[in-house]
């Protein structure tokens, strides 16, 4: 959408100066006038169009406009100007420039400008000038979309303006402060910044027509020769994998074995240098769905990194990656295991509050039904086998052979169901707990081996972590007593231990699929869940301000 460029925006700031300046009394009266009959009418009926654009912000609006005696508010000329400059400039936000009645405003301008004392259309323009300036504000600090409309569990708070939007509007619009107000709630995490930088390269791509598929065929290794090699380097070459050479050479040499072990990392495949299925697959996704990966990350971006505190921990579901931040620094990073298709990681904020070594596993009721209990009708010893326990309400074991499984897989157990620590034990040996109503947490895993895998969903929800006990060291710094060592012996005692940490930590389990790393590069991974397609189709969707 490049339609809107310097010239035509330096045109709508003229126009603009023309169109505010030199009012006389009476026209100011009847254009307050004209706000007045309009904001009235949106009190009443509860909405408000103008040009066929939709007034989202209605109750502010009024509420603002009442204080103001229904004055006009935008008579500055550099206030006009610095909105428009900013609507211009929202689509390289991962934004689109239309939301913000981008069509409507230029036709109002254009009217006003012919006919300087229509009094009604200035009106118009007022109100829809006040509209898009509380949309694009609302969208820089929110986002478009309400991310509860999409999960009914999301618990993320938003971070509100310092000053209530009315105050902040009416000192912004009385003053030349648009352009101040807009640059506060812009969202510069560094995280936001590099993706929008992604987002220009690839519309660039975009725009270049893009990148041609590669065929299906034998894995392409190094050393061979293939017809379809010089297309590999020329999709290579789109994304700057692969730089410079002979294109049409048709030998897999080892400048194009580094550009495909390149593209492999990032996108989080087996960095093995041959382009097999999933190399292919990764190579053939168009431009365009990379791009949507990007929007959709940025979105995401607006919903929880503002005013993310320094210390935390986060988990990207899609990348099957936890990280341990301390200062605002990534401190360590793990391969981890997430949920499977019909088990998802739920996206979710709590804090760690203590670990627990040699830990206990009480099934969650969702496993014992769908689990267990098929695999006690099927093996009778797979309890005793596994080191589970039947618990009755009294908290006395029960002996499983008297257990009726059929009945039980119709109506329940009547029991808890308990894995004693050790090896076999499904947490491993050690788990991280922050209590939630998805019984998710971070812990060990007996099936180490399932790490070495490029796409990891093998939990029933829960994240399994890579090396826990260099992240438990980590965790438990602020404990001197709490060695590697320490932690070592205590795991070898075989004896559940439960160690608090000295203030919780906050855990974040979120979901991207395109971010930018350490190395600049940008990063893609497969939409497991499919979560993605729903973020798009929300941000194309009429905006519904969820907060006012």
């Amino acid at each position: 959408m490049g339609w809107l460029r310097l010239p035509l925006l330096t045109a709508f700031a003229a126009i603009w100066i023309i169109s505010t300046i030199g009012f006389a009394q009476a026209q100011s009266t009847a254009l307050d006038r004209e706000i007045r009959l309009r904001v009235e009418r949106l009190m009443e009926s509860g909405g408000l169009w103008i040009k066929q654009a939709p007034v989202a912000a209605g109750n502010l609006i009024s509420e603002f406009y009442v204080q103001r005696q229904f004055r006009a508010a935008w008579l500055l000329e550099q206030n006009g100007k610095a909105l428009l400059q900013n609507i211009a400039q929202s689509e390289a936000h991962g934004l689109d420039p239309k939301d913000f009645h981008l069509n409507e405003l230029r036709e109002l301008i254009a009217q006003t400008a012919r006919q300087e004392h229509n009094a009604p259309a200035r009106a118009d323009l007022d109100i829809l000038m006040t509209d898009a300036l509380i949309r694009l504000t609302y969208m820089h600090q929110f986002g478009k979309v309400d991310p509860v409309a999409l999960d009914d569990h999301w618990n993320f708070e938003r971070v509100l303006l310092r000053r209530p939007p009315i105050t902040a509007l009416n000192e912004a619009l009385n003053g030349t402060n648009v352009a101040a107000l807009i640059d506060s709630v812009e969202l510069d995490h560094p995280w936001q910044v590099n993706l929008t930088t992604s987002l220009a390269r690839y519309r660039a791509i975009a725009s270049r027509g893009g990148w041609a598929s590669i065929a299906s065929g034998p894995a392409l290794k190094p050393g061979a020769s293939d017809p379809r090699v010089p297309r590999l380097r020329a999709r290579l070459a789109a994304t700057g994998d692969w730089q410079g050479g002979d294109v049409d050479s048709t030998l897999y040499d080892e400048t194009l074995e580094r550009a495909v072990r390149r593209l492999q990392k990032r996108h989080g495949l087996d960095v093995d240098g041959v382009v097999g299925p999933g190399s292919l697959r990764a190579l053939n996704v168009p431009v365009e769905k990379r791009i949507g990966q990007i929007l959709a990350s940025l979105e995401r971006g607006r919903w929880i990194l503002r005013g993310l505190k320094q210390d935390f921990v986060i988990v990207n579901i899609a990348a099957f990656k936890t990280y341990l931040v301390r200062s605002g620094k990534v401190v360590w990073r793990a391969r981890s295991i997430v949920g499977r298709d019909f088990r998802k990681t739920p996206v979710f904020r709590d804090e760690i509050r203590y670990m627990e070594f040699n830990p206990t596993w009480t099934v969650p009721p969702g496993i014992l039904t769908n689990d267990i209990i098929p695999k006690m009708q099927s093996d009778p010893t797979y309890l005793s086998r596994n080191d589970f326990s039947l618990i009755d309400r009294n908290g006395r074991r029960a002996d499983a052979a008297a257990v009726d499984w059929a009945r039980a897989a119709k109506r329940g157990l009547p029991y808890s169901v308990v894995q004693a620590p050790g090896p076999k034990n499904a947490l491993g040996l050690v788990k991280f707990m922050f209590p939630n109503p998805h019984l998710v947490y971070l812990h060990d895993t007996p099936s180490r081996g399932l790490f070495s895998r490029s796409e990891r969903t093998f939990s029933s929800g829960c994240v399994r972590v890579e090396n826990p006990f260099d992240f438990a060291a980590l965790l438990l710094d602020n404990k001197p007593a709490w060695s590697r060592e320490k932690i070592d012996q205590v795991v070898a005692s075989g004896k559940t231990t439960t160690v608090h940490l000295k203030a919780p930590l906050p855990v974040l389990l979120l979901y991207w699929t395109a971010w930018v790393d350490e190395d600049g590069l940008t990063n893609f991974r497969h939409d497991i869940y499919g979560r993605d397609g729903r973020v798009l189709d929300a941000l194309d969707d009429m905006f519904v301000p969820a907060a006012l």
